[in-house]
């Protein structure tokens, strides 16, 4: 057995490099015809009922109003039943054709079972299942007094999606229907102080990898995104403390985002909807952040060292000693160049209604 794993230790590096060589071209020109075909026979989802979780901020409001836009049937998730309804009164006045507000816990088995029995009894069939909802951390492991708020985490931001999906597919199956996941950049992106929320995120990916896999064609598809920092209740300061309660600290936000630009949710719902509309397997927005990716396959020590020098290593001269990522955001004017109406008045709550 040694002697075969040696072997295949010095054949299989060079018989892949040089498949790969010969397939590059070939898969790319394919990937090129099918984005092309799919733009042309874009899914229309007029009165197709699509659910979506984490639905009352961020992302997942404003994938809301861009699936209302286009005319389907809308079920809404979230905790805060108050803000749903309001979400839920503008995606009828943005064109959806009805729109079912459910309060839920995604984290909670019982609940994702309840709200996906409530929309199939009450529509009778399943189309699109959306899993946007989320919370991160904002803190180091070993600041932690025990596992619980990792748990809190792995809780919202893994079953939150595994739930929905689990008793979801029998009736996306039926309907020959697709799945859109939110996995983040943080999927492969070691940001630190989300230890947990990178790890759940990881998960996802892998999760919905292999269940295309194992779908195979039972389902039109499924549509993973990997979005950076986008303007949400997270980039205003909201994260899960190393007591597992929520607080909202903008100084936080300002030493944990650092200096990374955020960008509109609203472009990013565009960009998701369009992705799965044409049933693309991936959707990167913004799409710079890929940069890093090469550098976590090629160079991983160079990422590592950039991520600690910006957002671990105390600055010089500092008693208070904030990472480089707290004093960036210092320099007057960072802010308002960086955090666009994210501040006091984000973007995702000055949608008329």
């Amino acid at each position: 057995m040694d002697l075969l794993q040696t072997f295949l230790n010095l054949v299989m590096p060079v018989f892949g490099v040089c498949t790969l060589v010969v397939l590059w071209p070939i898969l790319t020109i394919r990937s090129m015809f099918l984005r092309f075909f799919n733009a042309i026979f874009e899914e229309n989802v007029r009165g197709k009922v699509v659910l979506i979780t984490g639905a009352s901020s961020g992302i997942g409001e404003q994938l809301s109003y861009q699936y209302a836009k286009k005319g389907a049937v809308l079920v809404l998730i979230a905790r805060r039943e108050s803000r749903l309804r309001i979400v839920s009164d503008r995606c009828i006045k943005r064109g959806a054709m009805d729109v079912r507000a459910i309060s839920a816990d995604v984290s909670k088995e019982e609940d994702c079972k309840r709200f996906i029995e409530e929309t199939v009894n009450h529509y009778g069939r399943l189309d699109h299942l959306v899993n946007t909802a989320g919370m991160t951390h904002s803190f180091l492991v070993e600041e932690v007094q025990d596992s619980g708020p990792l748990n809190q985490i792995m809780d919202i931001d893994f079953w939150g999606y595994v739930y929905p999906t689990f008793y979801g597919l029998p009736h996306l199956k039926r309907s020959r229907g697709k799945i859109v996941v939110n996995a983040s950049v943080i999927s492969w992106l070691p940001y630190p102080r989300m230890a947990a929320y990178n790890a759940a995120k990881a998960a996802v990916f892998n999760f919905f990898e292999t269940l295309r896999i194992e779908l195979g064609s039972s389902i039109s598809g499924i549509t993973i995104v990997t979005p950076g920092w986008i303007e949400s209740e997270m980039t205003m300061g909201k994260f899960i403390n190393t007591r597992g309660e929520i607080e909202v600290s903008e100084a936080q936000r300002d030493k944990h985002v650092g200096p990374a630009p955020i960008a509109y949710s609203e472009e990013c719902a565009k960009a998701m909807l369009k992705g799965t509309l044409r049933n693309h397997r991936y959707v990167r927005f913004p799409y710079w952040y890929t940069t890093f990716l090469l550098y976590r396959v090629f160079a991983p020590e160079v990422l590592d060292f950039l991520l600690a020098l910006v957002y671990m290593v105390p600055c010089p001269g500092r008693k208070d000693g904030a990472p480089l990522s707290k004093v960036l955001m210092e320099i007057p004017g960072m802010k308002n160049l960086l955090y666009p109406n994210t501040i006091r008045h984000p973007r995702t709550k000055q949608v008329k209604a």
